[in-house]
C-alpha cells in the first residue's frame, strides 16, 4: 500500500520542516510514501471561509484518484492509541488497499464535497494544533505504527 499525505499550505517553520524530513526519511523504509502540498488560496482574505474551503476542496479532490481510500485528519474523527493506529494500518494492508490518502486541510476545515468523498475521518488529538504541527505528528505516528507492526524497539508500552 502506498501512503500519501496531502496538505494545504506550506509548513514555513524550519524546525518543523526538518522534523518532517526526518520522519519521511525513516518512513519510506517501510512503505511507499508521498507528501503533496497544495498552495494556499490566493486572495483568501477577500473570500469567505466557505469560498476558501470550496477552492481548497477542489484542489484536494484534484489530487485524489477514484480508487484511493481517503482519510481526513479532522477534529471530529476517530481517535486511536499508537498501538490501535498500528492495527488500523494493518487492517488497511489486509484489505488490499493500493493507496491511502490522508488529508490535512486548511484553517477552516474541509468543504462538504471533500467530506462526501471521504471514506473516514481520523483525529490525532482532542487538542487543537496548528496544521503545520499536525503534519509532523502524523508522520511520527505513522512511523511509530510501522515499527510497532514490525516489533521494532521504537515504541514502549
Amino acid at each position: 500500500m502506498k501512503i500519501k499525505l496531502v496538505c494545504v499550505g506550506k509548513t514555513g517553520k524550519d524546525f518543523l520542516e526538518k522534523g518532517e524530513e526526518e520522519y519521511i526519511k525513516r518512513l519510506v523504509k517501510y512503505v511507499p510514501f508521498e507528501k503533496i502540498e497544495i498552495l494556499d488560496i490566493k486572495n483568501a482574505k477577500k473570500l469567505t471561509h466557505e469560498q476558501v474551503k470550496e477552492q481548497e476542496g477542489t484542489a484536494i479532490l484534484n489530487k485524489i484518484q477514484s480508487g484511493d481510500h481517503l482519510v481526513l485528519l479532522d477534529d471530529k474523527g476517530k481517535m486511536y492509541t499508537s498501538v490501535q493506529f498500528a492495527d488500523y494500518y494493518q487492517n488497511l494492508f489486509n484489505r488490499g488497499i493500493k493507496t491511502t490518502v490522508f488529508v490535512i486541510g486548511g484553517p477552516y476545515g474541509f468543504s462538504e464535497t471533500v467530506y462526501q468523498r471521504a471514506n473516514e475521518k481520523l483525529s490525532l488529538s482532542k487538542m487543537t494544533f496548528s496544521h503545520q504541527m499536525i503534519r509532523l505528528f502524523f508522520l511520527e505516528q505513522t512511523y511509530r505504527a510501522m515499527t510497532i507492526l514490525r516489533n521494532e524497539p521504537y515504541h514502549h508500552e
